[in-house]
């Protein structure tokens, strides 16, 4: 929320002893070396170098606002003026956006620098950015496995060094599976903590701007910049926003953990990432802290509500990309009808479509007491008994994700398998409350593990300080 004119930077790692320019120049080397990754749609390359020139000047002047120096990345469903935003999709291919999103706007306020637009799932309607119109990205580590979904570009890009830290978005879990498969912290706030004035709609009551860090100093400066009140959205929560790199001092705080029982049972999970959940679990106790299993007794009704409901919402926000009034319009058309039809069939890809579908039919005369109703009740009482749970306890912790990357089109064939890769992430969306990905080791493949933590509403500050904790535990 903040825009810190005549201030100092106090974070001398946005800038490392190096000037703006020179950090610059570096980032759009490597985003020209690991060009096969896919990562990038769009490199604002002179754009950039004018940014960094003016804010290295504005340092010298003590004039730099607190971002100073931090070189961001934008998941392309963020609006930002004058610059091309297509939701990796086809439907809007020359769309020029007319405003720029509040969060891309604070981070500009503070002085960071926007170097790119990044790859991701169409629409953000996936678990392993293999959805593009662009083209799958690749994993950094090993290229012939997925990044994750769907802000998999955002995650590349701070994974292979292309930038400080990207924006990405979170319906179901699209900042922290991708985290987890790229060694990142990865957060997806309370619903509501940041604008999503800009960010293309998916699925409305759902969806989360997120961020991408390989620092939770950075990742909670920068929370705490774009967080808080907006005009422009009337759904923006207008909770105070605190100072969270606060929280990350070292504290003799004991905390009280619940863990999920069936992650560390399920045949579903990888044995390393219960090996590493058991580790931590075992860690904490050893440090003093109480760590309790517990069943959620609704788990099994999370991932369909999930699916019911954001399908529905999907159906209705993209009913707007038809071929009237801009994007893509298809050549071959006769009537209205057509025209329709046929630009919604070339424009969207088959992910896309098929979540239209499944939420038009939900949403139909016919089922939609059965389904999306229904839906409706079942959330709330998700919502209510996680609250409970975390009213008990301070944190749950789980698996971020059931394995690591997996190889690209392994799942591609089989809808419910790709939807299985959100077990644990969509809980903290279907609830509305705070949960961040947490970077725990590697698994025999040398592949990255995440361990999720989620919060009560509105305790992000709590979410950084308990994950330097799991952190520093020895």
């Amino acid at each position: 929320m903040s825009t810190s004119a005549n201030v100092t930077p106090s974070h001398p790692h946005f800038s490392n002893g190096q000037s703006c320019t020179d950090r610059v120049n570096r980032f759009l080397q490597n985003i020209e070396s690991k060009k096969h990754l896919n990562a990038f749609l769009s490199v604002f390359t002179n754009e950039a170098l004018d940014r960094a020139r003016l804010i290295d000047e504005k340092i010298k002047q003590g004039t730099a606002g607190k971002l100073a120096g931090l070189v961001v990345g934008i998941k392309d469903v963020l609006a930002y003026e004058n610059h091309p935003l297509q939701a990796s999709s086809k439907i809007l291919n020359g769309f020029i956006s007319k405003f720029t999103a509040t969060a891309v706007q604070r981070l500009l306020n503070d002085d960071a620098i926007i170097i790119g637009r990044q790859n991701c799932d169409e629409f953000a309607m996936g678990s392993s950015n293999e959805n593009s119109a662009f083209g799958a990205v690749l994993n950094d580590i090993d290229n012939t496995r997925v990044p994750g979904g769907s802000s998999g570009g955002s995650a590349v890009a701070v994974m292979a060094e292309m930038c400080d830290v990207s924006l990405g978005s979170d319906t179901g879990g699209s900042v922290r599976q991708p985290a987890a498969f790229c060694g990142l912290y990865g957060l997806k706030p309370t619903y509501s903590r940041i604008s999503r004035h800009g960010l293309v709609a998916y699925g409305s009551s759902f969806d989360c701007i997120g961020i991408f860090s390989k620092s939770l100093k950075t990742m909670a400066t920068v929370l705490e910049v774009i967080s808080g009140p907006d005009e422009f959205d009337s759904t923006v929560s207008r909770q105070a926003v605190p100072h969270f790199e606060d929280s990350l001092q070292q504290t003799s705080k004991k905390f009280k953990i619940a863990y999920l029982k069936d992650a560390l049972h399920s045949e579903a999970v990888q044995p390393e990432i219960k090996a590493a959940l058991q580790l931590k679990i075992d860690q904490l106790k050893s440090a003093g802290h109480t760590v309790e299993g517990i069943d959620f007794a609704l788990s099994e009704y999370v991932l369909p509500t999930y699916y019911i409901l954001a399908t529905a919402e999907a159906s209705s926000n993209l009913s707007r990309y038809d071929g009237v009034r801009y994007g893509q319009r298809s050549p071959n058309t006769t009537d209205l009808q057509s025209m329709y039809k046929k630009t919604r069939a070339e424009g969207f890809g088959k992910e896309v479509q098929r979540r239209i579908l499944l939420g038009t039919f939900v949403l139909s005369a016919s089922y939609y007491d059965a389904y999306y109703t229904k839906a409706q009740k079942v959330r709330r009482l998700i919502r209510e008994q996680t609250k409970k749970i975390l009213t008990e306890y301070n944190f749950i912790l789980s698996p971020t994700t059931p394995t690591t990357a997996f190889k690209i089109g392994e799942h591609t064939n089989n809808p419910v398998e790709m939807y299985l890769a959100d077990l644990f992430s969509v809980h903290a969306n279907v609830a509305g409350v705070p949960a961040i990905s947490v970077p725990c080791g590697k698994d025999k493949q040398g592949l990255p593990i995440g361990l999720q933590i989620t919060a009560n509403d509105f305790d992000e500050a709590g979410l950084f300080q308990f994950s330097n904790v799991i952190q520093n535990l020895a």
